[in-house]
């Protein structure tokens, strides 16, 4: 009930200036979850406070040997109780709401920035520093926010029992009214060498996890060069430094930890000693002392609990600190104002990019032919707008038309393409014009046998990234997937790399007809798929060296024919 509001509508927009003000923002935005929190922390606390000093009253009244009183107290710490209980409960329960509050406004943030960046992301930041703050760092937010309420309640708990022990004996209750405190700010200097070792942890870790993530990614590659070994020793080595700023930060956490238990005990036991002195002299009475040992040994909670804040706190700003800094990243071209931007005045499909001298006709199936990885990744950024260019569609200059129109009708898919868990019909769960059906784009991408051989068909679920597939057989679904799209513009990337020359050959003429009257440009150097192609376009150096049918390139261009048969005869 507490949590039916999730997931936020509206995020908000959060402050971004330092990690404390993005914390501050945070709670100001579950404000009234955290006042209810607070109000019932404070009852649990004050709850739990009550019951020493009634169960000194009623020990007092048992010395006295009057039963009416004992009866009387025996229901007041009963009472009490079972409000501590209920109250502790409920308090729970807030907590809960809290933390979970907190992690999904920043999850959600998080997504909405990775959703506007884009191909960006990646670009920008490691994918370990994404894993890290999408995880983790979510985690240590919302524990700051758990246990906010509960140290508004010890702290308050705190000022009402030094008020009773000043109120029962001044000299007692100011030594506990002073004492605690000092105590509290003697685990201060601690505070920042675990920020500043936590931080160092949390960057070698995400440098550990990128790394996982690139080894795990790239195994078969890794198995086919014999590359097993280096990068393992890679990781190991990164792995060992995350092991010492580990242990590094475990040393300050395991001090802070043994103080949360020898300063309040030792504290106990200096009070306990002078309040056992104070009553051989008689200034206090056997229900007095009592008490004053429960009030004292209570302390020890409100002691711990901030003590646990400042921990949770300073790990939840390192945390803000991580999600700050991919809040912040922007896109590495300029979007334009996309609510003034003009409207295409046509669907045709004509590209051209005056840089490279590239003019794609609309309507065909276009290659590009380089040998150079990094021009063509250019190139295909250019294209479909993921950095500045002076590409236009249709005539109109990408840059000036709004964003999301050049998404709809320019679709580019990268030489890896991602697979995301989940039934691989969902796959073709996406927007499309109803052009190609789903069984028509696995037959032109070659992918039937795909299909065939999973053993729920289009139903089984597949794991993160389709892990459980061939390099092959991802390309094929994606490229299907690509066909079902249907867009008016499509750019493949090395589209297939990774499958054998025969079903090479098939998608070369499935594609053809696939995207017959849409315009089409595949990255590619494969003679098999360029025998289908109506054009090829050789790039080098960055810019158009030749155009032509593929045949007509081998005979007349001899860079053209060494990048295509990789210096063999043609």
């Amino acid at each position: 009930m507490l949590l039916d509001n999730l997931p936020h509508t509206d995020p908000g927009d959060p402050v971004l200036t330092t990690p404390g003000r993005f914390l501050l923002w945070i709670g100001r935005q579950q404000k009234k979850l955290l006042a209810l929190g607070v109000v019932w922390g404070v009852i649990w606390m004050v709850g739990q406070a009550l019951i020493p000093g009634a169960l000194g009253a009623g020990i007092q009244a048992i010395s006295e040997k009057d039963e009416a009183k004992v009866l009387q107290w025996a229901g007041v710490v009963l009472v009490l109780g079972v409000v501590q209980a209920g109250a502790g409960l409920v308090r729970h329960r807030y907590a809960v709401a809290n933390w979970v509050t907190a992690g999904t406004r920043v999850q959600q943030l998080l997504i909405r920035r990775a959703t506007h960046l884009g191909a960006d992301l990646p670009k920008q930041v490691a994918t370990g520093e994404v894993v890290a703050a999408s995880a983790n760092d979510v985690e240590r937010i919302g524990n700051a926010l758990d246990i906010l309420p509960r140290m508004v309640g010890a702290i308050i708990a705190f000022f009402v029992v030094a008020a009773i022990l000043v109120a029962s004996n001044a000299t007692l209750g100011l030594i506990v009214l002073v004492g605690v405190p000092l105590l509290s700010l003697a685990v201060a200097p601690l505070v920042r060498p675990l920020e500043r070792r936590e931080r160092e942890q949390r960057v070698h870790l995400g440098l550990t996890q990128e790394l996982a993530a690139d080894t795990v990614a790239g195994l078969r590659v890794l198995r086919g060069i014999g590359g097993e070994d280096l990068f393992l020793a890679r990781f190991q080595a990164e792995s060992k430094k995350v092991q010492a700023a580990a242990v590094r930060t475990a040393h300050i956490r395991a001090l802070l930890d043994a103080m949360q238990v020898f300063l309040p005990g030792f504290f106990v036991v200096i009070v306990t000693w002078l309040g056992a002195r104070l009553a051989l002299q008689g200034e206090l009475t056997v229900g007095q002392l009592v008490a004053f040992y429960g009030y004292t040994a209570f302390l020890v909670l409100p002691l711990r609990t901030i003590t646990e804040a400042a921990h949770k706190f300073t790990a939840a700003r390192v945390a803000s600190a991580r999600v700050i800094t991919v809040m912040t990243l922007e896109r590495l071209f300029d979007e334009g104002d996309e609510a003034s931007a003009p409207m295409p005045t046509s669907d045709a499909g004509e590209i051209t990019d005056p840089q490279s001298g590239l003019v794609v006709s609309p309507g065909l199936l276009t290659a590009i032919v380089t040998n150079d990885p990094d021009a063509s990744e250019v190139l295909i950024d250019r294209l479909g707008r993921y950095r500045d260019s002076d590409v236009s569609l249709d005539g109109t200059p990408v840059e000036d038309l709004p964003l999301l129109t050049v998404r709809e009708r320019v679709l580019v898919q990268d030489k890896d393409p991602m697979i995301l868990s989940g039934a691989a019909e969902d796959l073709f769960d996406i927007p499309r014009t109803g052009r190609v059906a789903v069984e028509d784009a696995l037959a032109s991408a070659s992918a039937l046998d795909v299909v065939d051989a999973l053993p729920d068909g289009l139903a089984t679920d597949l794991p993160e990234r389709g892990r459980s597939l061939s390099g092959g057989q991802r390309q094929r679904l994606a490229l299907a997937r690509s066909l079902v799209a249907d867009p008016e513009v499509l750019i493949l990337d090395e589209p297939t790399s990774a499958v054998d020359a025969h079903t090479e050959a098939r998608i070369g003429l499935g594609l053809r007809d696939a995207r017959a009257g849409r315009t089409t440009v595949v990255f590619t150097t494969s003679p098999l798929l360029l025998e289908h192609v109506d054009v090829v376009a050789f790039l080098k150096d960055g810019r158009i060296q030749a155009t032509g049918k593929h045949r007509q390139l081998l005979r007349e261009n001899a860079d053209y024919r060494w990048t295509v048969t990789r210096g063999e005869d043609a």
